[in-house]
């Protein structure tokens, strides 16, 4: 049977390089941040994805690229060698990257987010021991808060640290860590205290600390470039003056983490869904059936109406958000919302994307397989879309 061609090389070119999103940007600074981070991912990342992605290696250098330009550090201040971006802009280059390769983007969102416990809660002496080479790229970072038995139910955890002098001894285990392995430091939440959300701590450990063993990779539907394992702590000593803000206090530190966290998870899944837009509204336009190109069939068309518009939607929803954060203002439930809506909308989108391609949608030869696969983790990681409509509930209900 004569196998059709796929799409020419010049089309896919212009699907990577040339789609644009008009955007509002509060400076010029920012303008001409996009742009720059638009050309390194044409140039670093698109041509890389799909052999790290085959191949499942983390790239690690990339990441201390990236570090090196100052995108690793664009909401936090200056003086610790931050950009000093607001929250909008930073979510609009997580859109940016994730566009061109998602798991690049994901490792820049948890890495942000695990500078945040430093950043937010640390003393001026840890700020400036730690910071400025987490901020610069040289440190990598990962987030140590679910369980084997306790995702959901955070404040269960059953990971134990003991005083014992100048250390913490600190034993049990972490699951589902991005970057186990690879990361130079970990924020672990651990038990210093009594049961629940009030007896857990936050402890900044060297990756290096004897005692810490991260376990074998998981084996992932998708994001395969992206590390993710169990992490073991088998008395691992961390020393007390590792501890961030007070015993007992860590829980603050998680919740607050996770809702800057969910807004980067957000804005990874619009750029995952702009690309697969992107893509399905080029190959509809050269696809021809019938005599002429899908796209101009109303079915074909309207899924694509359907697919832009949900995308757009959810873009609005996360800057909404972000600018609720950068003013100071209570942001948690307007997060919640973001990411339920538009790691929702990715898992739609990217579904119809492989449907606007048939059955070239479902090989490999396409990316849209890949970011289908992609979209399904977005709906799960920095809390589940199940705990995202509690917060937006329980937020609702205590008016």
């Amino acid at each position: 049977m004569q196998r059709l061609n796929t799409l020419p090389a010049d089309l896919v070119t212009s699907v990577n390089v040339h789609s644009h999103v008009e955007r509002i940007l509060p400076t010029d600074e920012a303008y001409a941040l996009l742009e720059l981070v638009r050309e390194i991912a044409d140039a670093e990342l698109a041509p890389r994805v799909d052999d790290f992605e085959a191949r499942g290696e983390f790239p690690r250098e990339l990441l201390r690229t990236l570090g090196r330009v100052g995108l690793l550090g664009l909401p936090y201040p200056e003086e610790y060698g931050g950009g000093a971006q607001p929250y909008e802009v930073y979510l609009q280059v997580l859109e940016e990257l994730a566009r061109r390769w998602l798991a690049v983007a994901e490792a820049v969102s948890v890495h942000t987010l695990a500078c945040y416990p430093v950043a937010g809660y640390g003393s001026d002496a840890q700020r400036k021991r730690f910071l400025p080479d987490m901020l610069g790229g040289e440190l990598l970072g990962a987030y140590c808060l679910s369980e084997p038995a306790g995702g959901s139910d955070a404040a269960a955890m059953t990971t134990k640290a003991v005083r014992d002098g100048d250390e913490y001894v600190v034993t049990g285990t972490k699951a589902w860590i991005t970057h186990a392995g690879q990361a130079d430091f970990y924020n672990v939440f651990c038990r210093t205290g009594g049961p629940g959300a009030g007896g857990v701590s936050c402890l900044l450990a060297d990756a290096a600390t004897p005692g810490i063993e991260p376990q074998a990779r998981e084996r992932t539907m998708g994001l395969r470039s992206s590390p993710v394992a169990q992490i073991a702590f088998d008395g691992a000593r961390v020393p007390a003056d590792r501890l961030l803000s007070e015993e007992n206090k860590g829980f603050r530190i998680a919740m607050s983490a996770l809702d800057g966290g969910r807004l980067g998870i957000a804005a990874c899944a619009v750029g995952l869904a702009q690309a697969a837009v992107d893509y399905a509204v080029a190959y509809a336009g050269e696809r021809e059936q019938f005599g002429r190109p899908i796209a101009q069939f109303q079915g074909i068309g309207f899924m694509l109406a359907d697919m832009a518009t949900q995308v757009s939607a959810a873009r609005a929803l996360v800057l909404a958000a972000a600018r609720l954060r950068d003013a100071g203002r209570p942001y948690g439930a307007e997060a919640a919302k973001a990411k339920l809506f538009a790691t929702d909308a990715a898992m739609r989108v990217t579904t119809d994307a492989v449907q606007v391609l048939g059955g070239y949608g479902y090989v490999a030869d396409h990316p849209v397989e890949r970011y289908m696969r992609e979209a399904k983790v977005l709906q799960i990681v920095e809390g589940t879309n199940q705990i995202q409509r509690l917060v937006i509930s329980r937020a609702l209900t205590r008016g």
